[in-house]
């Protein structure tokens, strides 16, 4: 610079288009590297200044009735990306012999993400992985969850995989119709 003054990061060059941050990295309030990028519906990157849809908080403390409750609603508005958020939350907030339950209806979640996105090859390994993940629960379903249904429903949508697939007509129940009672409670039994 002409005035001999170090250039700071709000002037350094930007890559990635208008509206990335300076520097070139997204970074959160710990400066912990996050993308900002806006996000279609199904977590897609949209490039820098677009409208997109805003994404789930992360970390946000919830029952396991509230947990899967907010997931069928993005499974039902067809964003499976931010279900799977949802599930993620409370996969990690979750007791030690449940983790494997949460993590399977992320993966499940995450499948129907790449199924809608046309991701096959992709959807298959997630949905498998899922199914695999929530078996052990199918005894004793906690919290009124559809674990054979689930599992049904991830290996039919696995076998008729060939392209897209519509996100919201496709998603599955979490808790089948009737399932209330036993989705009321928060413990497992």
């Amino acid at each position: 610079m002409a005035t001999g003054e170090e250039a700071g990061p709000e002037s350094a060059p930007t890559r990635g288009g208008p509206g990335r941050p300076a520097g070139g990295r997204d970074r959160d309030e710990e400066g912990r590297a996050r993308n900002a990028r806006p996000r279609d519906g199904l977590g897609r990157p949209l490039p820098y200044g677009s409208p997109g849809v805003a994404r789930q908080p992360e970390g946000v403390p919830r029952t396991p009735g509230e947990s899967l409750t907010e997931a069928q609603r993005l499974l039902d508005a067809g964003m499976p990306f931010h279900a799977h958020e949802v599930l993620e939350d409370a996969w990690k907030a979750a007791p030690e012999e449940e983790r494997e339950l949460w993590r399977g209806l992320a993966q499940l979640a995450v499948g129907l993400t790449h199924a809608a996105r046309g991701n096959v090859s992709g959807a298959a390994a997630l949905l498998d992985r899922g199914a695999s993940a929530i078996r052990p629960y199918a005894e004793e379903p906690p919290y009124g969850i559809g674990i054979g249904e689930l599992i049904s429903w991830a290996s039919e949508l696995t076998g008729r995989l060939s392209g897209p697939v519509p996100a919201a007509e496709t998603a599955p129940r979490l808790r089948p119709a009737g399932g209330g009672a036993g989705a009321g409670p928060d413990t497992r039994g």
